[in-house]
């Protein structure tokens, strides 16, 4: 008998040490989709901005990128529901129109999120990526304010000091392209960098604001997270729709909604749209240590392929600058000391930007427990993915 239970032990034991290896390796498999998600965009906007050429209109980009996002939603909630076409009808009638105050509650970010998602072509297209990447992480300060004031959050006093070196290092990135600044103007008259600035500055506010003020409205809610992203993203599409009028109208019913489409483009398009969606599924293998490192990475590579891609020139200025960045996010994604009181929200995303992207970890129902457990409802977010 003591032989079966030692076997059965020994069992046991080769089974947890086979999770934990997987475990592990899904975790190192997470850092590199976050690194190359977090990375790739920035770039590829770039790269597709600053082709000679036919330019595609981004109004109609940010539109496209609502639609498939919804899109792909709706096919996860009918998977949900066993594929019952009538079911999932219902439901989604029932969520979307007859609570129909709850989906007028987000008509709010949504109106946010889709002016971030075009200042974000507007940043990219006139700033270096690598200056964009840098610059945009003071979205983790405006959502960390905005916490506190929205939410009564409190921070530790590491995040403060990382709070505090996240805004040094940026000020000395500015200050280093400042000096860049002519020589930038002369390479490329159709660039603006005071123009790319001011849409960083107004995107990271934004972000925050619609980051928090969108976990707020989650956790006073039983809806999931994906109907959530739906009610978003027909805000979105409308109101997307309606600045493509307003802003490139008879260019867009001259030339065609595709007009200026290549390969290139499309790929930009669906790593905004599904970009979130994809690192939604892997950071419930990662945690915030890991999403700092991811962050940190992808500044690197952005800058690193900057210098091959766009002969973009580091130096010691803009080094220190970076330098400081980088040990701020990972710095502020420590977790607290115990009785250090309640955690400040996390990147807001974007996404994803940022990253954006893009907020806070939160349960977003049993049927988005079902499909994805323990993921970042901000990672679903647009734009998440800068």
């Amino acid at each position: 008998m003591a032989g079966g239970n030692d076997s059965q032990g020994g069992e046991e034991k080769a089974a947890s040490r086979r999770q934990n290896d997987v475990n592990r390796k899904l975790k190192y498999i997470s850092l590199a989709v976050l690194v190359v998600q977090n990375a790739s965009l920035i770039l590829s906007i770039r790269y597709v901005r600053t082709l000679p050429g036919d330019r595609f209109f981004t109004t109609s980009a940010v539109v496209m990128a609502e639609v498939l996002k919804v899109s792909t939603c709706l096919l996860i909630i009918l998977l949900q529901r066993r594929c019952n076409v009538k079911e999932t009808v219902y439901f989604l009638v029932d969520s979307i129109v007859f609570q129909y105050k709850d989906t007028v509650k987000l008509a709010v970010p949504s109106l946010i999120y889709t002016l971030q998602n075009n200042l974000q072509y507007i940043a990219i297209s006139n700033l270096p990526a690598a200056t964009f990447q840098v610059t945009y992480q003071l979205k983790i300060l405006t959502t960390a304010l905005f916490s506190v004031l929205m939410l009564r959050k409190s921070l530790s006093r590491v995040q403060w000091v990382s709070l505090l070196l996240l805004f040094a290092g940026v000020a000395v990135v500015q200050v280093q392209q400042e000096g860049n600044k002519e020589a930038s103007v002369l390479d490329s008259s159709s660039q603006n960098y005071s123009v790319g600035l001011v849409a960083v500055v107004i995107s990271c506010l934004s972000s925050g604001f619609a980051g928090v003020y969108f976990e707020k409205i989650l956790k006073g809610s039983s809806a999931s997270v994906w109907v959530r992203n739906v009610q978003l993203g027909i805000f979105g599409t409308a109101l997307g729709a309606l600045g493509l009028w307003w802003n490139d109208g008879p260019e867009v019913a001259e030339r065609g909604f595709l007009f200026g489409y290549t390969p290139m483009v499309w790929a930009v398009i669906f790593n905004q749209a599904f970009g979130g969606l994809l690192v939604a599924v892997v950071v419930k293998y990662a945690d915030n240590i890991l999403k700092g490192f991811a962050t940190s990475f992808s500044i690197i590579v952005s800058t690193v392929t900057s210098v091959y891609l766009f002969a973009f020139h580091v130096d010691l200025l803009f080094t220190a600058g970076a330098g400081l960045v980088i040990g701020a996010v990972y710095m502020y994604s420590l977790p607290k000391p115990a009785g250090g009181g309640g955690g400040a929200s996390a990147l807001a995303s974007s996404s994803s930007s940022s990253s954006p992207r893009r907020g806070s970890r939160t349960d977003g129902g049993a049927e988005m427990e079902a499909f994805l457990p323990k993921q970042e409802a901000a990672s679903l977010l647009p734009p998440q993915s800068v």
